[in-house]
């Protein structure tokens, strides 16, 4: 029965008849990740599952883990970010790996049975509801050998400011350009990555993109 989750060592592994597929271990004390995955809705969990099956169909960017963690922890859910990015890593490597070995759904689900630590009732649902209505497409994605192996570009916003204080006086008041950088890594994640130019080095920054934009005309 699945009424009380799937059981196992404390490793998130696929068994396909004799040959025996280690995904992942949950967490170094051998089922961390499966009792954070026990505190998140199902609501939640379902929509973290969907961004990742989309991610890894190549229809968004990544995985926006920061959002979703702080859409959790207003609902009452004690979940830090670094615990919600392993249990996103953890179940883009179980669909990943499950569409290179072309499961059924009732093959993952049976074979996640065979070394898997306790698993709560409404993830292994969502699991399987997820892999039945969109297994095949990441099957058809991984085939074709799309993953990537750098980070992807998301999105950039910029701001004008006066610097306010500063160690030397000669540097108040003056403006500065800050930039914010949303991207994707390789496993998905998205992140912001925020810094500070001067009007001088905002210039050649916008510069160097016109450069490329009159390159890319040219192809």
């Amino acid at each position: 029965s699945w009424g009380e989750g799937v059981r196992g060592s404390g490793s998130l592994g696929l068994s396909l008849g004799t040959r025996r597929l280690k995904l992942i271990t949950l967490n170094e004390d051998g089922g961390g990740a499966a009792e954070k995955i026990r505190l998140i809705p199902q609501d939640f969990f379902a929509e973290l599952c969907e961004q990742i099956i989309q991610h890894l169909n190549h229809k968004i960017p990544g995985i926006n883990t920061a959002e979703l963690c702080q859409r959790i922890q207003t609902s009452g859910v004690d979940i830090n970010i670094g615990d919600l990015a392993k249990i996103a890593n953890t179940l883009s490597f179980l669909f990943s790996t499950a569409a290179r070995n072309n499961l059924s759904t009732e093959e993952l689900v049976t074979t996640l049975g065979s070394g898997v630590s306790t698993l709560p009732k409404h993830a292994v649902q969502v699991i399987r509801h997820v892999w039945n209505e969109q297994g095949k497409a990441i099957a058809v994605s991984e085939d074709a050998g799309n993953m990537a192996t750098v980070g992807q570009f998301v999105d950039m916003k910029w701001k004008l400011g006066v610097a306010m204080s500063s160690d030397t006086c000669r540097s108040l008041k003056y403006p500065y350009v800050t930039v914010t950088l949303t991207v994707a890594d390789p496993s998905g994640q998205i992140t912001d990555k925020s810094f500070e130019m001067t009007i001088p080095q905002f210039k050649n920054f916008f510069r160097q993109f016109k450069e490329m934009a009159s390159v890319l005309e040219t192809v």
